[in-house]
């Protein structure tokens, strides 16, 4: 059957121009974009008013960031005008390893959008992390010839590019012999570092958040693309690069995003929206979140609307706002007026999804678990937060440990802890904090990336233990805790990073642990459960708690926390 989508306003990415055509599609593709007319068609659709635009492409997220399945991720995102997402599974691979990804693959198959799978490099992230898998290059390639899997993931591992470790470089040789495009990870890399790192092949970037960072990444060569999740927000420091001649190097990006984010801010569509505010073109934002994306990653005939292309297709009841009114996939609609439609839900693989259950392998805490056994005042390295980044400052700062064992409310200094909870060790780093802002209890998540061990922020010992151990409990989840007593949790049973509840509901519960940590002080400008599970990634400078303790992510050393 012929659809013919009339009096519409047609969104030439190629042209970067507005273009008063219709649109002739037959089954899944487009076939003309011109003076079509409702004889060429058996049904003929309206669009008076309307822009019809390529529907939206992540270039780079994990879903499970969501914490949703795949499924309710499609119900969260599809809605918003996205059709295709490139999604790296090495949250769930840093628990479960290539079982992570099958399940992932498995549980996304058949959705009204297409999941792109980028294979995981660093399972572990670095030597310093404790996950519950390990995979190699044997590993990695065994899922080459799996349908849907682009690339290889983020090679974050930029000290092992840099110094040529080998199991490093093979994963990235296996990779260019599948001709797989390689993703990178390499925040405030620069100079004849980031001139080793590129020559490996590394194509693209997300962690840039400056200008001259990016900007020196594009004239050597990279894509950028640009990230605006829900604790990292790059796109005001790059928003120069929405301009000629970089914006035909960038692609736009969410990376990681918790569900009531998505809900209230919505996906790429709200990146877009973002730059429309901060005065850039929309239409250079939208080339940057179809064609661009579309070109890069290979995929030929999905990105815009022309013939021969996918009829991946939005209508916007306009520009500026990004409103998206009606979202088609392969030529049929699958949201209406702000709502994803019913859609058959995947299959489920009962043995898959009984390897990513019951990842909690830790032994009950007592507060005594995480005391640091010192006495007096003592210089500390202590972690600074960069609000609105995932960098981090390494200070120098004289911890009282006579008083509250070296937590000091009034100077916003908290403390934290890494908890090993894959394999049983025992192993907890702790540290100390500053401008996390609780003022009171505690706050606990098995989502600390990547090797996602329980993090636990506190202002005393015994509420940390009262929450560390009911994620135990729940399997997985957040927690907030205060004077010894629950008081808001999201339980997350699937390997500790995702819930089988719907869109609605996780967002609902997203929400009241996130308002219960603002009421416990953390600022009403952070995220606090998804700034928290960035704190142990050992990847981003400059420094980061592991469950040995603290890394100097610069010199990819551990450091003491008291400084002799």
């Amino acid at each position: 059957m012929k659809l013919l989508i009339k009096n519409g306003k047609v969104v030439n990415v190629f042209t970067d121009e507005i273009q008063e055509k219709n649109v002739l599609i037959e089954g899944e593709k487009i076939i003309g974009v011109g003076d079509y007319t409702d004889q060429d068609a058996e049904q003929v659709i309206d669009a008076r008013g309307k822009f019809i635009c390529p529907s939206f492409i992540d270039g780079h997220i994990h879903i499970e960031s969501t914490m949703l399945l795949p499924k309710e991720f499609a119900r969260a995102v599809v809605c918003h005008g996205t059709s295709a997402v490139v999604a790296d599974p090495h949250e769930i691979a840093n628990v479960c390893g290539s079982d992570g990804i099958k399940f992932m693959l498995s549980e996304s198959e058949g959705l009204p959008m297409d999941v792109f799978i980028s294979v995981p490099s660093c399972v572990p992230a670095t030597g310093f992390d404790e996950s519950g898998a390990i995979m190699e290059a044997e590993d990695i390639e065994k899922l080459y010839g799996t349908p849907r899997i682009l690339c290889l993931a983020e090679m974050m591992n930029y000290p092992g590019v840099i110094f040529g470790d080998e199991k490093v470089l093979k994963k990235i040789e296996v990779s260019k012999k599948y001709g797989k495009i390689i993703n990178g990870h390499a925040p405030l890399l620069s100079g004849k570092d980031l001139d080793k790192y590129l020559s490996q092949g590394i194509t693209d970037d997300h962690e840039c958040s400056m200008e001259a960072e990016a900007k020196e990444r594009i004239e050597k060569g990279q894509y950028i693309m640009i990230r605006q999740g829900t604790a990292a927000k790059n796109l005001e420091g790059l928003i120069s690069l929405f301009e000629e001649p970089y914006s035909r190097r960038c692609m736009l990006a969410s990376d990681d995003k918790h569900p009531a984010d998505l809900i209230s801010n919505g996906h790429i569509d709200g990146i877009i929206r973002e730059a429309v505010k901060l005065g850039k073109d929309p239409l250079t934002a939208i080339r940057m979140a179809t064609i661009q994306p579309a070109q890069y990653y290979g995929l030929r005939d999905v990105g815009a609307v022309a013939p021969g292309y996918k009829a991946n297709l939005l209508l916007l009841d306009n520009l500026e706002e990004v409103k998206v009114n009606t979202v088609f996939y392969k030529g049929r609609c699958v949201a209406k007026d702000g709502k994803t439609l019913e859609f058959e839900n995947p299959k489920t693989d009962a043995k898959l999804t009984d390897k990513v259950r019951n990842t909690m392998n830790i032994k009950e805490l007592s507060a005594n678990d995480f005391k640091v056994n010192a006495k007096g005042k003592k210089l500390c390295n202590v972690i600074g937060i960069v609000k609105g980044q995932l960098l981090t400052e390494n200070k120098q700062i004289v911890i009282d440990f006579d008083k509250n064992n070296g937590i000091d409310i009034e100077k916003d200094i908290l403390k934290l802890a890494v908890a090993e909870r894959h394999k049983g060790t025992g192993h907890i780093g702790i540290c100390y904090i500053e401008e996390m802002g609780l003022k009171q209890g505690a706050i606990a998540t098995s989502v600390s990336h990547d090797s996602h061990n329980l993090i636990v922020l506190g202002t005393n010992d015994e509420d940390m233990a009262v929450a560390s151990n009911r994620v135990r409990e729940l399997g997985g989840g957040l927690v907030s805790v205060c004077a010894g007593k629950v008081i808001a949790e999201m339980p997350l049973k699937y390997a500790g990073l995702m819930t089988d509840a719907s869109t609605e509901e996780a967002s609902k519960q997203n929400e009241n642990v996130r308002l219960s940590a603002h009421k416990l002080g953390a600022p009403n400008d952070i995220e606090p459960f998804m700034l928290t599970a960035f704190l142990s990634l050992s990847v981003i400078p400059h420094i980061k708690l592991t469950t040995h303790g603290l890394v100097d992510v610069d010199k990819q050393q551990l450091i003491p926390l008291i400084i002799e």
